[in-house]
């Protein structure tokens, strides 16, 4: 059976609001897309039991996605701590109410927060981030919720790169409220055969992000697509693939994600693209 495709409205705009919701998710239906990735960068930009109706009218999913500006972490030293619980249970309730199980996103520092770690405080880091995540992670999974965790790429974060670290870190945690969120552009970058990152992520992955290469359309890149759908059949993840990329029509989140050029001659052509690839793939 042929998986949910999602897009991310990061694909066209940020942030996203009530007032751009709409458009935005007819334009996804008709390209064929089942989902909409909702990134809540501030709570408040959208209205969930809104969105619930509009998605609904369409026949679309939703797939709840957190940001993780300035100030928002898990770990005291990057950020307020009790800020980002607050937030993120904010989350969830957004994901309760829209009928998503997961609520993706890097959520321990601020994306592109970045610093040196001897072993001792990296050990202390991780002792740290499941402290602050457990009683989040409970209230997700008494909804029924997972925190999908995102490792990112070394320049975004100095925390969680990898599927190992990912896995050492969330250990204790991982389970009914807590899994990973897998990011190809990612996995690209940090490792060594991302296929068998994949492999040993295992029923640990919750969420799965895609996209080129180089942040643009699925199929225009040298990524192995074949193997990397082989993989999440071997994982036994059977769950939504979400096209996220980024507009650089945006300054703040052009930065954010360095999109420095056109990543295809339209945003539209780019999510068209990544479909078109996605379904001709039997993904």
């Amino acid at each position: 059976m042929p998986r949910t495709i999602a897009v991310n409205t990061w694909v066209w705009t940020s942030p996203l609001t009530g007032a751009a919701l709409e458009p935005l998710a007819r334009k996804a239906a008709e390209m064929g897309y089942q989902a909409l990735e909702l990134p809540l960068e501030n709570v408040g930009d959208w209205d969930p039991g809104r969105t619930r109706e509009v998605l609904d009218g369409l026949g679309l999913g939703a797939i709840v996605v957190g940001a993780m500006g300035p100030g928002r972490s898990l770990l005291a030293r990057a950020g307020d701590v009790a800020g980002t619980q607050d937030y993120l249970r904010s989350c969830i309730d957004a994901a309760l109410t829209l009928g998503s199980d997961v609520v993706a996103g890097p959520f321990y520092a601020p994306t592109g927060a970045t610093w040196r770690m001897t072993p001792d405080e990296r050990a202390e880091v991780v002792r740290e981030l499941r402290e602050n995540l457990r009683p989040v992670a409970e209230e997700a999974a008494s909804k029924g919720i997972a925190l999908a965790i995102e490792p990112l790429n070394r320049y975004e974060t100095s925390v969680l790169n990898t599927v190992e670290q990912s896995l050492d870190a969330l250990e204790p945690l991982l389970g009914a409220g807590v899994g990973l969120a897998l990011d190809t552009y990612h996995l690209n970058i940090e490792e060594k055969k991302p296929a068998d990152a994949v492999r040993a992520a295992g029923s640990s992955i919750s969420h799965v992000q895609v996209c080129g290469s180089d942040r643009g359309a699925v199929g225009d890149d040298h990524t192995d697509w074949p193997e990397m759908l082989r993989a999440l059949d071997d994982a036994g993840y059977r769950g939504p693939l979400g096209l996220e990329s980024f507009t650089g029509e945006n300054a703040t989140i052009a930065v954010a994600a360095s999109v420095w050029r056109p990543l295809a001659p339209s945003q539209d052509e780019l999510a068209r693209r990544s479909i078109h690839a996605l379904r001709a793939l039997g993904a």
